[in-house]
């Protein structure tokens, strides 16, 4: 074959390729190739807190398609961010934002409770309308403050004055951060109601973790008076109460009645505090009117707290709780006004049925008046297992028998390691406990021989917080390292 025949065989391939290919390239029914497609899903914690719109609408996208994306937040909530497949999100800090669509996507709008601002008391007569906000006091609120007179003075609600917030059946189930500010001048005049207070109750609903909460804020120069679960602050309490006090005002009511909280089922008052005049006819307590446990749950706690108040009563009298039952427990507490009753009389707890006082104690005024029996410098009963650890009294007691300078009676109960001053009291005996003198109260030997976690420092000013009592050897009685 010669060349020029070989060059014309592969000219004429030549064009026959080309031509297949422009064939190939521009028939008609050749398929087209699409861009991948991506798939984008949301959601919005917690469920039911707001909701989120796509632009455009759908769910599948083509690669690098913009997708705007707006979170909406339900009445008392308020977007927080986006989380997940965040990468391509411009702002994950707005509520309306853009994603670029890059892979399959899946990406969450976190919503909290919005956070609502007290400044008068309309403004605080609105959370009865609202339960489980989020509040924050941002100044005192007082009887020169706007909405006073129709709420909260002596001739509002026809003379019964505030509306405690809440109910049984719908109590408080938010928060409320009181920021250090003072409630003042309250007023209520309520003699045959339950569950009276600031608040008439403040609740716990499933999971455990969702409690009410009241936190850093004072009620000062108050009057209330109520008939059952009555306090400045809370009538019942099965939430928290922390870092917050009642001074300079009046509770009364007929049972269970404390300074700052009536009563306190499976709730927590912690870091607290009272002083003012409290009374009633039964279980009436400085701080709080009586604790207990809760559906098997968790138990009614106070720690840290102490009471200044004067608080009289017939029956059950105490100063700083005046029942304790089963699951219920106080301890790092302290009590320092007066108390005045006539059965069941005592510093910190006036009747303990079960439940556990530890790390506390009382330099308070304890008096059994008239034909008074179970009075004690700190408990009054000790009862059906009750426990009373690490405590001791030294303010002068008087009573009928039986009493004591610690513990007026204990049957069926425990005292371990806990002591009372036989001078300052005035009693030689107690049912539990070992009497001291003066000096020996003073001495950390006395208390480090009895298995407490104690210190000595220099100045009650400067406490070491690693142990939980502090004492200046040979000038002070132990004291709560968190008193300084």
């Amino acid at each position: 074959m010669t060349k020029r025949k070989l060059a014309g065989i592969i000219a004429g391939c030549t064009v026959v390729i080309v031509a297949v290919a422009l064939l190939v390239m521009f028939h008609p029914w050749r398929p087209s190739i699409s861009p991948p497609m991506y798939s984008l899903s949301v959601d919005v914690s917690p469920s039911g807190s707001g909701s989120v719109s796509l632009c455009p609408l759908g769910g599948e996208y083509q690669a690098n398609a913009g997708v705007t994306l707006t979170a909406t937040a339900t009445d008392g909530y308020r977007f927080v961010d986006w989380t997940g497949n965040v990468g391509t999100v411009a702002d994950v800090n707005s509520a309306s934002t853009a994603v670029s669509m890059m892979g399959n996507y899946s990406i969450t709008a976190n919503f909290a409770p919005a956070v609502l601002e007290i400044r008068d008391w309309y403004d605080l007569d609105s959370v009865r309308d609202n339960l489980d906000g989020n509040y924050l006091l941002m100044n005192d609120l007082d009887s020169a403050t706007a909405g006073y007179a129709e709420l909260a003075s002596s001739t509002a609600n026809d003379g019964m004055g505030w509306e405690p917030i809440g109910t049984y059946s719908d109590g408080f189930t938010g928060s409320f951060i009181g920021q250090g500010y003072e409630i003042r001048d309250l007023f209520i005049n309520r003699p045959d109601q339950d569950y009276v207070g600031l608040f008439a109750l403040v609740f716990w609903i499933h999971p455990i973790e969702n409690v009410g909460a009241i936190e850093n804020v004072g009620v000062v120069s108050a009057n209330v008076t109520g008939h059952s679960q009555v306090g400045a602050l809370v009538g019942d309490n099965r939430g928290i109460v922390n870092n917050s006090y009642s001074t300079g005002g009046v509770t009364n009511g007929h049972t269970y009645i404390g300074g700052l909280v009536g009563y306190s089922d499976g709730g927590v008052v912690s870091s607290s505090n009272s002083a003012g005049n409290v009374s009633g006819f039964r279980y009436v307590g400085g701080l709080v009117g009586g604790i207990t446990g809760t559906q098997n749950v968790r138990e009614g706690t106070v720690m840290n707290c102490y009471s200044t108040s004067s608080v009289t009563s017939y029956t059950r009298t105490a100063g700083l709780v005046a029942s304790i039952v089963a699951d219920g427990n106080v301890t790092g507490c302290y009590f320092a006004g007066s108390v005045n009753g006539t059965r069941w009389v005592a510093g910190l707890v006036a009747e303990n049925c079960g439940g556990t006082v530890s790390d506390s104690y009382s330099m308070g005024n304890v008096t059994g008046r008239d034909y008074s029996g179970y009075v004690g410098g700190a408990v009054g009963v000790n009862v059906w297992g009750g426990t009373i650890s690490n405590c001791y009294s030294s303010g002068p007691v008087n009573g009928k028998t039986p009493v004591g300078g610690l513990v007026g009676e204990n049957s069926d109960g425990t005292v371990n390691s806990s002591v009372w001053d036989i001078q300052t009291s005035g009693q030689s005996a107690s049912d539990g406990g070992i009497g001291k003198s003066t000096t020996e109260m003073k001495s950390i030997a006395t208390f480090t021989g009895a298995g407490w976690d104690i210190v000595a420092v220099t100045d009650p000013d400067v406490a070491d917080p690693a142990y939980i009592w502090n004492i200046v050897d040979g000038r002070t009685y132990p004291f709560l390292s968190w008193q300084s």
